[in-house]
């Protein structure tokens, strides 16, 4: 693991090596997916220089997350497209900048985000959303916004797509300036990537989105990595229960190494999930996060809070065309469900200061990077979060 000078250093050398590579293509190893399902291909590909309110960055660590298990997948038939470089979290250093780019150097020490924040539209404008008009997560796109292009290319100058405005897995990266966020020279920037998307998404929708008070009770349904970092919020935030949920019983330790105060795996019960939270908590609890994509699950995370206040917060990605499993009726009960994107940070505008409250121990990163392998080994990376076997694997680029 990198200390702060080591990474302070590595910033030093890549502001030195821009002044030879600004401008110019870069060749450099990719992770290259030419279809559902099919093993990544890391092969040499071709990436541009960043055009106007664009930067390139040197990517030094990325980690799987389900969302790119999803799409590597082709679980969505629309959002198919071939050949594309996946990943969305990740840190590195900006190696380059384009033409208008001002609050951003190279040498700077970065994390990319799926969510951008421009910072002059209504949306960037409003305090009742993180969303971005240009820049908002959007897994249908697979081009640059500027000009509906690529800044990917193969080496015999064949377009290869982008992928939730990120596309990590490669050692250089082109991305909109607003799709960038510049952390502290002192962050240990392989945790850093965490920050990209699943603690953030998960601490982010107890802290923001729910903003969870000392001495509630949390039911978290799917105890990945997003599922423990609702946990890793919800301790900290001081609360008196936290329920993990999960079929997996191997979570049962790992929740509570981090934070859960009881864990029920559904496999074991006679009965819905939702009578047996109801049972320990004296009717339901004050908050539910379903992180696990299944509307079945919601239903019971939804059916787990308490009545008159509860409220539910989706966090899970849902492939299924269905539509949600309540009848309005039952939102008379005092029950609310709200989604949560990013974890309502406002990544350019929160992100710094949430990366110093994670250098300061405020928020323990440490348990979520289980494994952690060189960048060619990026299948068997997938194959462990396939089985089941990681929160997050860190690939050394």
């Amino acid at each position: 693991m990198e200390n702060g000078n080591e990474c302070e250093g590595a910033g030093n050398k890549m502001h030195s090596q821009a002044t030879t590579t600004a401008g110019k293509v870069i060749r450099c190893k990719a992770a290259v997916a030419y279809g559902p399902g099919q093993p990544m291909v890391v092969e040499d590909i071709l990436v541009d220089p960043p055009k106007a309110m664009e930067v390139r960055v040197k990517i030094l660590y990325t980690s799987i997350c389900h969302s790119d298990l999803s799409a590597w997948r082709g679980e969505n038939e629309a959002q198919r497209v071939y050949p594309r470089i996946f990943g969305h979290e990740a840190s590195g250093l900006i190696e380059s900048v384009g033409e208008g780019v001002s609050e951003l150097k190279s040498g700077d020490h970065v994390v990319p985000i799926f969510n951008g924040e421009c910072g002059k539209c209504a949306y960037c404008k409003s305090e009742k959303t993180n969303l971005c008009q240009r820049f908002r997560v959007d897994p249908f796109k697979s081009v640059m916004t500027s000009d509906g292009t690529t800044r990917f290319s193969t080496q015999d100058g064949k377009p290869v797509y982008h992928f939730l405005n990120t596309s990590t897995f490669t050692e250089y990266t082109v991305l909109d300036s607003a799709c960038v966020v510049a952390v502290d020279s002192q962050a240990p920037l392989e945790k850093m990537s965490l920050l990209s998307c699943g603690v953030s998404t998960g601490l982010g929708a107890v802290w923001n989105t729910a903003n969870v008070q000392a001495e509630s009770t949390v039911a978290v349904f799917g105890l990945g990595a997003v599922g423990l970092a609702v946990v890793e919020g919800a301790r900290a935030r001081g609360a008196s229960k936290i329920i993990g949920v999960d079929i997996n019983p191997d979570k049962r330790t790992k929740g509570q190494a981090i934070g859960i105060t009881d864990f029920i795996n559904p496999n074991d019960l006679d009965k819905p999930v939702h009578q047996e939270i109801r049972a320990m908590t004296g009717g339901g609890v004050h908050y539910s996060f379903e992180s696990a994509g299944n509307l079945e699950v919601l239903r019971e995370a939804f059916l787990s809070t308490h009545d008159g206040w509860g409220l539910t917060v989706v966090l899970g990605i849902h492939p299924s065309p269905r539509l949600l499993p309540l009848h309005p009726m039952e939102l008379f009960d005092g029950r609310r469900i709200v989604g949560s994107v990013f974890g309502d940070f406002k990544g350019k505008t929160q992100l710094p200061a949430f990366a110093k409250q994670c250098m300061s121990g405020e928020v323990k990163l440490d348990e979520f990077i289980t494994h952690e392998l060189p960048f060619n080994n990026i299948n068997e990376a997938f194959q462990l979060l396939i089985d089941g076997k990681s929160l997050r694997c860190l690939l050394h680029l």
